[in-house]
């Protein structure tokens, strides 16, 4: 038994469900599937009761899972707290961010900090909301930036900073790359490129919403992942994408972006972007780079113009 199948098990006791679990540890469920049998047999006992229908946890399973989350919580405590001893002896901060964080706001703070802070070595991540949270929470990175769920876990500490605009993504070559800006409305019978409500809730949502909201349908010509695959599908006019407005940065000679007008007394602000830290964790670089956030307001108040 080692903590890693602990980890495991834990995810799939949480979800009672092997797929689900398997996405959210980023594996495959053969190999999720291997962890939690080599778990049993080291314990000698049968964790979980599967049928073609349903996965239920035995009453050993129940135990180990009340277990696991107590011996967790304390090896990542300690890790942490190693973590920070000899972070405290170095000048390094370790920074996660989301694809259009890390567009737009990112390379303008970080100039502004290197210039504060000239010893200091940043280190930065790109990935997805649903991969920084648990990466934050392990202690590998001290600062995320992203798209914050509507409810978090009350160890993260968060400070809002906006909700970034949206454009619409359109070929070059398509009567709309013309206009000043769109309305929803415009795009009542266009194909729609919708990135995975799995991996991007926020925009996928807000896509729906907005359609939702006029009494449109949104008619999907194609689903993707990443946020370079959907400009890329753009510029092959495969159909339209509602995107972030840093995303416009994203340059291709292909590719338009027109600024998409919500109504005033729409609910469909955009999209949140937020900063996350560990509340617990006592960190001066991390509250150094906060620091410069706070002083320069104009990175992310106007986002169109940073």
């Amino acid at each position: 038994m080692d903590l890693h199948q602990l980890r495991c098990f834990l995810v799939v006791a949480e979800t009672l469900h092997f797929g689900q679990a398997a996405q959210r540890l980023d594996m495959l469920p053969s190999a999720l599937g291997r962890h939690i049998r080599l778990l049993e047999e080291s314990l000698g006992t049968r964790l979980f009761t599967r049928s073609t229908r349903k996965v239920a946890l035995t009453p050993d399973g129940a135990q180990l899972r009340d277990d696991a989350r107590k011996l967790l919580a304390q090896a990542d405590a300690i890790a942490m707290q190693f973590r920070h001893r000899a972070r405290h002896r170095a000048t390094l901060l370790r920074i996660g961010t989301i694809d259009s964080a890390a567009t737009g706001l990112l390379p303008p703070l970080l100039h502004a900090f290197r210039k504060a802070h000239p010893d200091a070595e940043v280190q930065l991540m790109e990935d997805k909301t649903v991969h920084l949270l648990p990466k934050l929470k392990s202690g590998r990175l001290d600062l995320i930036f992203i798209r914050p769920p509507a409810r978090l876990d009350e160890e993260f500490a968060q400070q809002f900073l906006l909700y970034e605009d949206i454009v619409v993504a359109v070929p070059s070559r398509h009567p709309f790359a013309l206009r000043q800006s769109l309305k929803i409305e415009d795009l009542a019978n266009e194909p729609m490129i919708v990135p995975e409500r799995r991996s991007r809730p926020h925009s996928y949502d807000l896509t729906m919403n907005l359609f939702h909201d006029a009494g449109l349908t949104v008619h999907i010509s194609q689903v993707a992942d990443e946020k370079q695959t959907i400009i890329n599908l753009v510029s092959a006019e495969l159909g339209l994408a509602i995107v972030p407005q840093w995303s416009s940065r994203i340059s291709l000679p292909d590719v338009s972006f027109v600024p998409l007008n919500v109504d005033a007394g729409s609910t469909r602000q955009g999209l949140p972007l937020a900063a996350v830290w560990l509340r617990s964790a006592s960190d001066p670089l991390r509250d150094a780079m906060l620091e410069v956030l706070n002083a320069h307001r104009e990175f992310y108040s106007r986002p169109g113009t940073v």
